[in-house]
C-alpha cells in the first residue's frame, strides 16, 4: 500500500480550489447555531440544510444508510447536544429508499453481484417497515441517558419527488 495520492480526483480538487477562492466560512466555531441536529440518509437526493432553510453553521448533520440511528449517530447526537448547541433533533428517512425496497437477502445478493465477492459478514440492516423503524429510532434518541428530556426529537419522512417533509413521530 502506498501513501502516494491516487489520480482520478482531479475534477473534484479543481472544483474545491474554485470553492476555496470564494470561501466564506472561515472562523466558524462548530456550534449548531440554529440548534438543530439531523439524522438522514446518505442518499444524494437529500440536501439536508437546504430542505430546512438552513445554511452552513446552523446544524449538525449525520448520515447513515436508510437514515438509521446507529451507535455512531447516537454518539454524534450526544456530542451535538452536550457540546455543540443542538436543542432539536430530526430523524429524516425518505421515500423510495433502497434500504426499504428489498429484503436483506435481496440486498446482499445485489452487493455480492456488484462486488464479485461474498458479503455474508456485512450487516446491511434493510428496513422492512420505515415508519416502525422511524418510531424505534426516535425512541432510542429520546431515551438515551445523555440526551435530556428538554431536547425536542421528531421523526419525519422526506419525499424525494416533492421535496416536502411530513412529521410522523
Amino acid at each position: 500500500m502506498t501513501d502516494e495520492p491516487q489520480t482520478g480526483f482531479e475534477d473534484l480538487l479543481a472544483a474545491n480550489a474554485d470553492y476555496a477562492k470564494h470561501f466564506q466560512y472561515s472562523g466558524f466555531d462548530g456550534i449548531a447555531h440554529a440548534g438543530v441536529g439531523v439524522v438522514t440518509c446518505m442518499d444524494s437526493r437529500i440536501p439536508p440544510l437546504e430542505l430546512l432553510g438552513l445554511k452552513p453553521g446552523d446544524a449538525k448533520v449525520l448520515r447513515s444508510a436508510g437514515a438509521r440511528v446507529t451507535e455512531l449517530t447516537l454518539t454524534g447526537l450526544v456530542l451535538g447536544v452536550q457540546l455543540l448547541g443542538v436543542r432539536r433533533i430530526m430523524v429524516v428517512p425518505h421515500t423510495r429508499c433502497a434500504m426499504a425496497a428489498m429484503t436483506e437477502d435481496e440486498m446482499r445478493a445485489k452487493v455480492e453481484a456488484a462486488a464479485g465477492k461474498p458479503a455474508g459478514y456485512l450487516p446491511l440492516n434493510v428496513i422492512p417497515d420505515q415508519l416502525e423503524a422511524l418510531r424505534r429510532d426516535v425512541a432510542a434518541v429520546r431515551e438515551h441517558p445523555l440526551i435530556g428530556d428538554e431536547i425536542l426529537v421528531g421523526g419525519f419522512m422526506y419525499d424525494v419527488d416533492t421535496g416536502l417533509l411530513r412529521q410522523h413521530v
